[in-house]
């Protein structure tokens, strides 16, 4: 993925007062478009795991895919690292929004530790559950939760439903920041 940053052209050009130009800056994922995981230290062997989710638009000739009712597509790149290979099972990778009403499989977790899926969720959790088998006929995960994270959009949210002196604990889903 590149990122294009802008850099003062004087730098480029060793000149005093150039205009700014963009360049293109590979792997540099903001952090706002990367999710954390953060293990719950629920199942052994995942004590030391740390992974996170890198979210990209999907590609389209149009600029931008959309769903058919006009939702973004994004590409999820998960990394996970430290995960002790499962005794029995397979660790799966999910998408769910933040009230777990809508849930997505994006995959097994490949022995490198990698994933890769697509969604279509504004505000999203991402899930990685120890599954009995692949998880392919499951709407959700029925196992164990071994690691998870919130999207950067999932902690923006207002008080609307929340008394004057509740604060909601943005921690409980797995957002770190």
């Amino acid at each position: 993925m590149n990122i294009f940053v802008p850099i003062a052209m004087a730098v480029l050009s060793g000149g005093p007062e150039t205009p700014a130009m963009c360049v293109a800056v590979e792997n540099a994922t903001p952090e706002f478009y990367r999710v954390e995981l953060i293990t719950t230290k629920r199942v052994p062997g995942s004590g030391m795991a740390t992974g996170w989710g890198e979210v990209t638009f999907t590609p389209s000739p149009f600029g931008v895919n959309l769903t058919p009712n006009g939702d973004y597509m994004r590409d999820v790149d998960i990394s996970v690292k430290g995960l002790k290979p499962a005794a029995s099972g397979r660790y799966v990778a999910w998408a769910t929004t933040p009230s777990l009403a809508n849930t997505t499989r994006l995959g097994v977790v490949g022995e490198d530790g990698a994933v890769h899926g697509e969604i279509a969720f504004n505000k999203f959790l991402l899930v990685i559950s120890l599954e009995e088998d692949d998880g392919s006929s499951s709407k959700r995960w029925t196992g164990p939760i071994v690691l998870r994270g919130m999207s950067r959009s999932g902690a923006m949210h207002t008080s609307a439903g929340h008394g004057p002196f509740v604060v909601e604990n943005c921690t409980g889903y797995g957002f770190n920041g």
